[in-house]
Protein backbone atom coordinates (compact mmCIF):
# COMPACT_ATOMS: atom_id res chain seq x y z
CA UNK A 1 0.00 0.00 0.00
CA UNK A 2 1.46 3.20 -1.16
CA UNK A 3 1.89 5.96 2.00
CA UNK A 4 1.44 9.23 0.02
CA UNK A 5 0.19 11.48 2.70
CA UNK A 6 3.59 12.62 4.12
CA UNK A 7 1.96 15.09 7.21
CA UNK A 8 0.82 11.73 8.98
CA UNK A 9 3.52 9.50 7.48
CA UNK A 10 0.50 7.33 6.33
CA UNK A 11 -1.70 6.66 3.16
CA UNK A 12 -5.48 6.99 3.52
CA UNK A 13 -8.55 5.60 5.12
CA UNK A 14 -8.11 3.23 8.24
CA UNK A 15 -11.43 2.92 9.97
CA UNK A 16 -14.99 4.78 11.20
CA UNK A 17 -15.89 3.80 14.61
CA UNK A 18 -19.99 4.10 15.52
CA UNK A 19 -21.32 2.82 19.08
CA UNK A 20 -24.41 0.76 17.99
CA UNK A 21 -27.56 0.09 20.42
CA UNK A 22 -27.59 -4.19 19.67
CA UNK A 23 -23.96 -4.82 19.11
CA UNK A 24 -24.53 -8.83 17.66
CA UNK A 25 -27.33 -6.87 15.26
CA UNK A 26 -25.08 -5.37 14.21
CA UNK A 27 -22.25 -7.84 14.11
CA UNK A 28 -24.41 -10.28 11.92
CA UNK A 29 -26.13 -7.21 9.19
CA UNK A 30 -22.20 -6.27 8.25
CA UNK A 31 -20.76 -10.09 8.36
CA UNK A 32 -23.60 -12.09 6.82
CA UNK A 33 -25.21 -9.41 5.12
CA UNK A 34 -22.88 -7.30 3.50
CA UNK A 35 -19.64 -10.39 3.61
CA UNK A 36 -17.40 -7.97 5.76
CA UNK A 37 -15.12 -9.96 8.15
CA UNK A 38 -14.60 -9.40 11.82
CA UNK A 39 -10.87 -9.14 12.35
CA UNK A 40 -10.80 -7.93 15.75
CA UNK A 41 -12.52 -8.00 18.82
CA UNK A 42 -11.80 -6.54 22.31
CA UNK A 43 -13.04 -5.77 25.67
CA UNK A 44 -16.03 -7.98 27.13
CA UNK A 45 -19.59 -7.84 26.57
CA UNK A 46 -21.54 -5.37 27.43
CA UNK A 47 -18.86 -3.15 26.37
CA UNK A 48 -17.20 -4.84 23.49
CA UNK A 49 -15.56 -3.41 20.17
CA UNK A 50 -15.54 -5.09 16.82
CA UNK A 51 -13.00 -3.97 13.61
CA UNK A 52 -14.85 -5.56 10.50
CA UNK A 53 -12.56 -5.58 7.72
CA UNK A 54 -14.79 -4.38 5.02
CA UNK A 55 -13.05 -6.73 2.19
CA UNK A 56 -10.10 -4.57 1.09
CA UNK A 57 -8.12 -3.49 4.52
CA UNK A 58 -10.62 -0.64 5.26
CA UNK A 59 -12.35 -0.88 8.99
CA UNK A 60 -15.77 -0.52 10.36
CA UNK A 61 -15.57 -0.21 14.28
CA UNK A 62 -18.56 -1.09 16.14
CA UNK A 63 -19.05 -0.20 20.03
CA UNK A 64 -21.38 -1.73 22.08
CA UNK A 65 -23.39 1.73 23.34
CA UNK A 66 -25.69 2.11 26.28
CA UNK A 67 -29.05 0.00 24.67
CA UNK A 68 -31.23 2.14 26.95
CA UNK A 69 -30.27 5.48 25.49
CA UNK A 70 -31.32 7.08 21.82
CA UNK A 71 -28.17 7.02 20.09
CA UNK A 72 -27.94 9.89 18.63
CA UNK A 73 -28.42 9.85 15.03
CA UNK A 74 -25.83 11.49 12.40
CA UNK A 75 -22.67 10.90 14.44
CA UNK A 76 -21.44 10.89 10.55
CA UNK A 77 -23.11 11.52 7.24
CA UNK A 78 -22.56 8.04 6.16
CA UNK A 79 -20.23 5.43 4.74
CA UNK A 80 -19.41 5.01 1.32
CA UNK A 81 -18.57 1.33 0.29
CA UNK A 82 -16.82 0.48 -2.86
CA UNK A 83 -18.48 -2.30 -5.13
CA UNK A 84 -18.01 -3.72 -8.53
CA UNK A 85 -21.87 -3.86 -8.64
CA UNK A 86 -23.99 -1.76 -7.12
CA UNK A 87 -27.72 -3.37 -7.79
CA UNK A 88 -26.27 -6.80 -6.26
CA UNK A 89 -24.29 -5.12 -3.15
CA UNK A 90 -28.36 -3.35 -2.72
CA UNK A 91 -29.71 -6.79 -3.31
CA UNK A 92 -27.85 -8.01 -0.76
CA UNK A 93 -28.88 -5.24 1.93
CA UNK A 94 -32.18 -5.50 0.74
CA UNK A 95 -32.02 -9.59 1.97
CA UNK A 96 -30.14 -8.45 5.39
CA UNK A 97 -33.45 -6.55 6.25
CA UNK A 98 -32.13 -2.69 5.48
CA UNK A 99 -34.36 -0.11 4.38
CA UNK A 100 -32.93 0.82 0.98
CA UNK A 101 -33.40 4.60 0.60
CA UNK A 102 -32.00 5.48 -2.76
CA UNK A 103 -32.82 2.66 -5.19
CA UNK A 104 -29.35 2.34 -7.37
CA UNK A 105 -29.25 4.91 -9.91
CA UNK A 106 -26.38 6.40 -12.14
CA UNK A 107 -25.24 9.78 -11.36
CA UNK A 108 -22.40 12.19 -13.73
CA UNK A 109 -20.44 13.82 -10.81
CA UNK A 110 -19.30 17.47 -11.53
CA UNK A 111 -15.74 17.04 -11.72
CA UNK A 112 -13.27 17.98 -14.28
CA UNK A 113 -13.52 15.77 -16.18
CA UNK A 114 -17.06 14.88 -15.09
CA UNK A 115 -16.86 11.29 -13.13
CA UNK A 116 -19.94 9.06 -13.58
CA UNK A 117 -21.25 6.52 -10.90
CA UNK A 118 -23.70 4.36 -10.04
CA UNK A 119 -24.75 4.81 -6.51
CA UNK A 120 -27.52 3.63 -3.78
CA UNK A 121 -28.33 4.23 0.08
CA UNK A 122 -29.52 2.51 2.88
CA UNK A 123 -29.87 2.38 6.68
CA UNK A 124 -28.08 -0.24 8.88
CA UNK A 125 -29.57 -1.31 11.65
CA UNK A 126 -28.71 1.81 13.86
CA UNK A 127 -30.21 4.23 11.28
CA UNK A 128 -26.89 4.46 9.92
CA UNK A 129 -26.44 5.91 6.40
CA UNK A 130 -24.74 3.19 3.92
CA UNK A 131 -23.93 4.47 0.57
CA UNK A 132 -22.86 1.89 -2.22
CA UNK A 133 -20.20 3.81 -4.56
CA UNK A 134 -19.30 2.28 -8.00
CA UNK A 135 -17.32 4.14 -10.01
CA UNK A 136 -18.35 3.77 -13.75
CA UNK A 137 -15.32 5.58 -15.70
CA UNK A 138 -13.63 2.96 -17.55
Amino acid sequence: MARTNGKIAGGGFHHVCMRVKDLHTSIKFYTEGLGFVEKASWRPDPTRCVLLDAGDGNYFEIAQGDPHKTQEAGLFQHIALRTENCDAATDAARTASAEITVEPKDVILPNDPPLQVRVSFCKGPDGEVIEFFQNNQT
